[in-house]
């Protein structure tokens, strides 16, 4: 009896090891599986299931891989590498609808700043991560971005430094250097009709900063790309930029952009209505090109936009004792004096956008936050605490004029009446590819 029990117990404990070893296996073969292999895999389940429960599941973290376009070799980055995007597939009530995110990160103007540039991911795609966390505007989750979250949405990768305008055909030798934004452009086009965008029932060409105004420069044309029944609109987010001049009385942007449009031969790129009319250079402000865009265009942007604070109106030439830096970090540590500067510039800005005129179909959120790019940040996109203008979030605005439910033409109050901002303060320690022109 006791050799019948040690045998008894030597087959339980067996057969429990042998558990435990199978449910090790089946721990570390799901956990350390790559996770867009991973998710695209349940994500077919469920598809399969309930297409309007996907959004419901998805690995940690939601990253694209990136598509890299070598059919059109002449449509690269600075350094010659290939152009790129993520794509989050649509699903569900969203597979013919797309959203089309333009990357922002400004612009140069020579060949020094270009060279600056060309090493690094906004002028190189080998520069770049090749998986992108989607959040904001780019989200798949209902609750984050409800009217969006199950088109296709793509994020353009920005390399040119142009806003998709350049077009040079010659590269010198000595500096390799490749001015092609406008090839990228239709590249990319050509590239997301084959996979699908031909067949669109909406779409929007959006972007942020420099991508804000590619999606004001080829909203028409990207339109004319599309299915004549299709619904297609624009929208800008912090891409309206005015012809404002500095502190000092110089006009620092306008002479920048200029050398812009020069250097990447942008002119026959820009909308022939203003090219026609006025130096091409004029025609890379939106307050003389948008009033001419026929498609129906949405602009969000700060009436205190804290790019155009720290490079239009006090860029670092116009202030070289650095009298305003921490102002331009923060705006609370602003003069009284600073903060009446900064008053005037909002009024300048307000007048470049009332000078486009009425129009029913344009719409636009123009707060008064101290803040550059709104869109793509959870926290300012859709959040119980985000910015609102008429008690409205910039989600529920645009959604709301996307889908033809309510026409949105709001502008703030100055500054600091809004308390549903959330305002910039900027790291010294830390400079973005979109500070300091």
């Amino acid at each position: 009896m006791p050799l019948l029990n040690k045998k008894l117990f030597k087959h339980i404990v067996s057969y429990i090891f042998s558990w435990i070893l199978l449910c090790l296996i089946i721990y570390i073969c799901f956990y350390f599986t790559p996770t867009f292999v991973v998710g695209a895999y349940y994500s077919s389940k469920l598809k399969a299931l309930n297409p309007s429960s996907v959004y419901n599941y998805s690995p940690n973290k939601f990253h694209f891989e990136i598509i890299s376009i070598s059919s059109l070799p002449f449509s690269v980055c600075l350094d010659g590498s290939p152009a790129a995007y993520h794509h989050d597939k649509g699903f569900g009530t969203g597979v013919n609808s797309w959203l089309i995110q333009m990357e922002g990160g400004g612009w140069c103007n020579n060949v020094t700043t270009c060279l600056s540039r060309k090493n690094t991911r906004v002028g190189s795609s080998k520069q770049m991560v090749k998986k992108l966390p989607f959040s904001g505007i780019l989200s798949n989750k209902r609750q984050f971005n409800p009217d969006f979250y199950n088109w296709n949405r793509v994020k353009v990768r920005y390399c040119d430094g142009s806003s998709f305008t350049g077009d040079v055909q010659a590269v010198n030798p000595i500096t390799n250097l490749h001015f092609r934004g406008a090839r990228i452009f239709l590249a990319v086009m050509e590239d997301l009709l084959a996979k699908g965008l031909k067949n669109a029932e909406n779409a929007i060409l959006s972007g942020c900063s420099a991508g804000g105004l590619t999606s004001i420069l080829h909203c028409d044309s990207f339109k004319a790309l599309l299915p004549m029944g299709a619904k297609v609109k624009c929208f800008s987010d912090a891409g309206y930029f005015i012809n404002a001049k500095d502190i000092s009385g110089a006009p620092h942007i306008e002479e920048f952009f200029r050398d812009v449009v020069t250097l990447h031969g942008s002119a026959k790129n820009l909308p022939p209505v203003c090219t026609s009319r006025l130096k091409p250079h004029l025609c890379f402000f939106p307050q003389n090109v948008a009033q001419h865009v026929r498609t129906p265009l949405f602009l969000v942007n700060a009436a205190y936009d804290s790019w155009q604070i720290k490079n239009i109106l006090a860029p670092g030439v116009a202030d070289p004792h650095g009298v305003w830096l921490n102002c331009k970090r923060d705006i609370l540590k602003c003069s009284s004096r600073q903060l009446q500067t900064m008053q005037g510039y909002r009024l300048g800005f307000l007048r470049a956008l009332n000078a486009l005129g009425p129009s029913s179909s344009r719409g636009y959120f123009i707060n008064s936050c101290y803040a550059h790019c709104q869109t793509e940040v959870q926290e300012t996109w859709f959040r119980a605490d985000s910015p609102k203008l008429a008690n409205k979030t910039i989600a529920k605005a645009l959604g709301d004029w996307f889908f033809d439910k309510n026409p949105f033409q709001r502008i703030d109050c100055p500054y600091p009446c809004d308390k549903t901002c959330h305002n910039r303060v900027f790291d010294p320690n830390v400079h973005p590819f979109d500070i300091d022109i």
